[in-house]
């Protein structure tokens, strides 16, 4: 007996609590529909201009993106060509170090006058050479280590600079490939 009592006081309950939600929903409604018509025309209308000015921002936002976007595609748009000719710079180098070690002066200036004349066409455009030398602290975020000799004068430093690295802008396209001292 006791159970079917306290179904019944549950299932009293129940109806309550949907009979409060009703007339709460009811009461929300009413303050709205007694405002004037004036009242009315005046919230839509704040609510027109919220509308407004979060598309207007939106539209400001978008084309704030869009502006930073372009230029950062054009900054790096030359980044596959710049790379694509670094082999011909290493290239250079190498016959540049070649060419001193003949007595062929004239070879050498020639060479010489290509290199430079190639290099600050490249340097107009944005390529720069990553600053490292031996005896420098190793940096990994600047430099790649290709292995480690034992040196207890230059543990943690590089001993020497295998492949230059360059970078564009403040991207670097390629790490200098150096050894470091163990």
């Amino acid at each position: 007996m006791t159970t079917e009592n306290t179904e019944k006081d549950i299932m009293n309950e129940n109806p309550v609590a949907e009979n409060t939600e009703s007339t709460t929903t009811e009461t929300a409604v009413e303050p709205a529909e007694s405002l004037t018509p004036e009242q009315k025309l005046e919230e839509e209308l704040a609510q027109e201009k919220d509308k407004f000015l979060r598309l207007f921002a939106e539209f400001e936002n978008y084309k704030r993106r869009t502006a930073k976007e372009r230029i950062d595609l054009f900054k790096t748009a030359n980044q596959e060509v710049l790379q694509a000719l670094l082999p011909v710079i290493d290239d250079f180098d190498r016959a540049l170090i070649e060419i001193k070690k003949t007595d062929n002066d004239v070879l050498l200036q020639g060479v010489a006058l290509i290199y430079d004349k190639f290099t600050s066409t490249l340097s107009s455009k944005g390529l720069e050479v990553v600053a490292v030398q031996a005896g420098d602290a190793f940096d990994a975020d600047y430099a790649e280590a290709i292995t480690q000799i034992p040196s207890p004068e230059l543990k943690g430093k590089i001993v020497d600079v295998i492949e230059k690295g360059y970078k564009l802008g403040d991207k670097i396209i390629r790490f200098p490939k150096v050894v470091v001292g163990n």
